[in-house]
């Protein structure tokens, strides 16, 4: 059956690494589809015919390539599964989308809303206006954030465990974060919540990632955010592209200073190579007057 070919490449990509939450349900859903239909083995036109199904080509292409991964794996060991051809619904190259880059005015407006969101007297305003905090000051991931354990806060910093690149890390934080998040923190030990989660939900379990976006949308609406970023909502990513910048634009202005600096911020983003860092480095005003100072220097004969 083709549920226990799937169960089986799961277990395989999962044993090297790969978390594969969402490309999981893809993948279950296409085997609902083609084992509704009868089908013991991967074939072409049924793919071809369940991508055919979503709403955009992105997507169309997107679960195209993600059975053709399946299909490769299956097929090696037995031939009777089809690999359809990857360039069956067109070629597309994958555009990142452009950041927000948050001004300073615009993430304390974030966080003094969160501060005010009801009801009163709970943990919610207190945990919303300590998450996005948190994430803006330390350029966390959200999945990361979602993930940290009450002992995950220690007198070092916040221990960020098995992480996009199961990589773990120690993250140190500044006295005024971590001033707040103390606050937080011994608010949240009088919880009485099951799970040892930091940030938990008002029933006591770890906050899902939906409920936070929704609250965010709710936020970006209240302090006028809402499609600010050409027709865009601007992203909680996006907190993490705004620290990395900013980060950035605080460092000394020399070439060597700049090289030490965005090898530390690889490192406390928690990139696996410094490469990945550099797709959060976007042009600002700022950058482009240092640039400009370098190059000018460079003219004039001294050093950038």
């Amino acid at each position: 059956m083709m549920r226990q070919d799937l169960a089986r490449y799961v277990d395989l990509k999962r044993s090297l690494g790969y978390k594969l939450h969402r490309q999981h349900t893809l993948l279950r859903g296409f085997v609902a589809f083609a084992e509704k239909r009868g089908d013991r083995d991967i074939k072409s036109a049924r793919v071809f015919e369940w991508a055919a199904l979503a709403p955009s080509p992105a997507q169309r292409r997107n679960r195209l390539l993600e059975v053709r991964r399946f299909a490769r794996i299956m097929h090696a060991e037995n031939a009777r599964h089809q690999v359809p051809a990857a360039d069956a619904l067109g070629n597309a190259t994958f555009k990142r989308p452009s950041p927000y880059i948050y001004e300073a005015q615009e993430i304390a407006r974030l966080i003094r809303a969160a501060a005010a969101l009801q009801p009163k007297g709970t943990m919610i305003p207190l945990m919303y206006s300590t998450l996005f905090g948190l994430l803006a000051a330390t350029g966390m991931r959200i999945s990361e954030a979602l993930a940290l354990q009450i002992d995950d806060v220690t007198a070092d910093g916040l221990l960020v465990r098995d992480t996009k690149f199961k990589k773990s890390r120690l993250l140190p934080l500044h006295p005024t974060t971590r001033r707040v998040l103390d606050k937080y923190l011994g608010a949240r030990r009088q919880m009485d919540a099951a799970d040892s989660a930091l940030f938990v939900s008002i029933t006591g379990e770890q906050l899902p990632y939906t409920t936070v976006h929704g609250a965010f949308l709710r936020l970006l609406d209240h302090i006028g955010l809402r499609r600010a970023h050409s027709g865009r909502d601007p992203r909680i990513h996006d907190l993490r592209h705004t620290f990395a910048v900013r980060s950035l634009e605080q460092c000394r202005h020399d070439s060597a200073a700049v090289t030490r600096h965005v090898v530390a911020l690889s490192t406390y983003l928690g990139h696996a190579h410094v490469s990945d860092t550099y797709w959060y480095l976007q042009a600002t005003p700022a950058l482009m007057d240092q640039i400009a100072q370098a190059g000018e220097a460079l003219l004039m004969g001294g050093t950038p």
